[in-house]
């Protein structure tokens, strides 16, 4: 009970003791609330005390650059961009100095300069520096750089140059580029293809205590975003790219560990998802992938060398879509037309084999040909068969763009093994059923009008004009029904006119 007692008169005091200090504090502050007194504080000789020292502050602030001694300035910027970035800038002594809306330096037509050569011009560069050491041109801190207008000359000396930049200090300040464009060029300083870049950011992620990188870019019209994040302690970098206009992503692991670089790759495209391994040793690629969904099962191995450019793929699939692969809007057919593929010092050599043809439920066993070399494209030699009754082959065709439309111009042999199923399939009279063993025929389709002309058709070596003139009037049609029906009567009436 006394100790009790003790507790609480020493809590009385405590009490009364801090009150009283609050007491005589708020005392001392009453004069604000009296008006009297509150005018004498604010008294004409304090106000222009305190107004001319805002005024003083303020032009000391904006005349800062007229310290600058600008030789070590710039040196110092460029000392620090080269230490963190590992860049060597070309930059003008001739800059502005903005307030607003951090304080920075604005360097107008710059340059990256690699071993001495120029890959990179800027139209602009802003530099937002740091205020603890504003006033010391020596000592003058980055906080972040962004960069608006660069083209970038890419080539296989600097092709990984935004990689490389992952490996750079970005812990104390972001790099960012705007409004921008990549140039990819071969060995003759052509451009193969152009990749714009909207946004473009580095920067370190403190949640994963990595460096990353993420951009909003387009490349053939086509919008995606990119992010990168260098795993240092692991030697890997994480690669995520999002194409959703085709409902595409990409995921990479690639682990650069030895010299032999190995990466692990998933696709994921409309929720089924296939993935693959490579190895990179110098310039020699080779990979595998395949698929993981249990209703389109494919497997694809292949070799690259990058110098000079050779590839050799194959690969094996259950179910191939000519739909979606020559679709005038996919990626493959948008790629041909570009004409990037039609170069010289390009030999890509691609076979698919394909158990079944869609939406053509009766063709099976595909062999796809695919072939660049000097320049040309071709799918010679492929081979597919309607059933057990018919083979077909393709044979010196070429591939190529005229008045901006992707045309395929090839020759077909037909190899008819049961003629009798054949006419069964066309529902022709009996009365015309003569027998065919071999057709020969040119094929041309224009894939943007979506257009089919057939000529120069021989029939067991022989050519008959009322057939060819008969089945030069063959267009395709908007669905498959119609082409079918649209198709069969044709055929039909070819067949009449061939038997006389």
């Amino acid at each position: 009970m006394s100790k009790h007692n003790f507790f609480a008169k020493f809590f009385k005091k405590t009490s009364i003791f801090i009150n009283s200090l609050l007491k005589k504090k708020l005392n001392k502050l009453n004069f604000l609330f009296e008006k009297d007194k509150f005018l004498t504080f604010l008294s004409f000789k304090r106000g222009f005390m305190f107004l001319s020292a805002l005024i003083v502050l303020t032009f000391s602030y904006l005349s800062i650059p007229n310290f600058y001694d600008t030789s070590n300035l710039i040196n110092n910027i460029k000392n620090q961009l080269y230490k963190d970035l590992n860049i060597d800038f070309s930059l003008s002594e001739e800059f502005s100095y903005n307030l607003f809306p951090k304080p920075n330096l604005t360097f107008q037509e710059i340059k990256f300069l690699n071993q001495d050569k120029k890959f990179a011009s800027v139209d602009e560069m802003k530099i937002y520096i740091s205020f603890s050491n504003l006033f010391a041109s020596n000592d003058i801190r980055i906080k972040n750089i962004n960069l608006n207008k660069v083209n970038f000359d890419l080539n296989k000396k600097n092709y990984n140059f935004f990689v490389k930049l992952l490996n750079s200090n970005f812990s104390n300040f972001n790099l960012e580029i705007e409004n921008s464009n990549i140039f990819y060029r071969n060995i003759e300083n052509e451009v193969l293809f152009i990749n714009k870049i909207d946004q473009l950011k580095y920067y370190y992620d403190l949640k994963d205590n990595k460096n990353t990188f993420v951009a909003n870019n387009e490349i053939f019209n086509i919008p995606y975003t990119v992010e990168l994040k260098n795993h240092k302690d692991e030697k890997k970098i994480l690669t995520k790219v999002n194409f959703d206009f085709l409902k595409l992503q990409v995921k990479n692991i690639l682990s650069y560990k030895q010299i032999q670089k190995n990466g692990l790759i998933e696709f994921t495209y409309n929720k089924k998802k296939s993935e693959g391994t490579y190895q990179l040793n110098n310039n020699l690629f080779n990979f595998n992938y395949l698929s993981k969904s249990l209703d389109n099962d494919f497997k694809y191995e292949g070799i690259i060398n990058f110098i000079p450019f050779f590839s050799k793929i194959s690969g094996d699939i259950d179910i191939i879509n000519l739909n979606k692969l020559f679709n005038p809007d996919t990626i493959l057919v948008q790629l041909f037309k570009s004409e990037l593929l039609n170069n010289k010092n390009l030999n890509i050599n691609v076979i698919i084999n394909a158990e079944q043809i869609i939406p053509f439920r009766d063709l099976n066993n595909l062999v796809f040909k695919f072939r660049i070399e000097d320049g040309l494209l071709d799918i010679s030699e492929t081979k597919f068969s309607w059933l057990d009754y018919v083979d077909f082959q393709i044979f010196d065709s070429l591939l190529y763009v005229r008045d901006n439309n992707l045309v395929l111009d090839s020759n077909i042999s037909i190899d008819i093994h049961n003629s009798s199923e054949v006419y069964k399939f066309f529902q022709t009279p009996r009365n015309y059923r003569k027998k065919i063993n071999k057709i020969k025929f040119n094929f041309i389709y224009n894939f943007d009008q979506e257009i089919t002309n057939l000529n120069n058709i021989e029939i067991d070596n022989l050519v008959n004009p009322e057939v060819n003139k008969i089945l030069d009037q063959f267009i395709s049609k908007d669905t498959i029904l119609q082409n079918r029906i649209y198709f069969k009567s044709l055929i039909n009436e070819a067949i009449k006119s061939y038997a006389g």
